[in-house]
């Protein structure tokens, strides 16, 4: 027949029985916590992906990017005098415009990264000269 050894009954008998309930009330309470704000989350991120991946959101951001990144390029002449980061960056913005031209869907997004990486080397290089 198994015995215990004296001290894991002693170990069992340390923590008292209405603190063990709480401990398992408030695990409980954690579960359904847990449950309630995933099926929250779930259901906002439904939501707002379809928010997100609306083509306006897509067409007003691509264009405050170019703006911006037209802005920057054209400093940078000024500030270095050096051509070849904003033809390079002219380039991006370019593609990012054709990417804006093209039906909400996989082409777009392509476009979309290429004319952004191209940008982000034109901005790179644009950086390199200032220094």
């Amino acid at each position: 027949m198994y015995q215990m050894h004296p001290s894991t009954f002693q170990t069992a008998r340390a923590v008292p029985l209405g603190r063990l309930d709480r401990m398992a009330i408030a695990l409980s309470g954690l579960c359904m916590v847990h449950c309630l704000a995933t099926a929250v989350l779930l259901g906002l991120l439904a939501s707002a992906g379809g928010f997100l991946g609306s083509p306006v959101i897509h067409e007003v951001g691509l264009t405050l990017a170019m703006f911006l990144g037209a802005i920057a390029l054209g400093k940078g002449i000024y500030a270095h005098g050096f051509m070849m980061p904003s033809a390079v960056g002219g380039l991006g913005l370019g593609v990012m415009a054709g990417a804006l031209s093209l039906p909400h869907g996989g082409n777009e997004a392509i476009y979309t990264v290429l004319g952004v990486s191209i940008l982000a080397l034109g901005h790179r290089l644009n950086g390199l000269a200032a220094e």
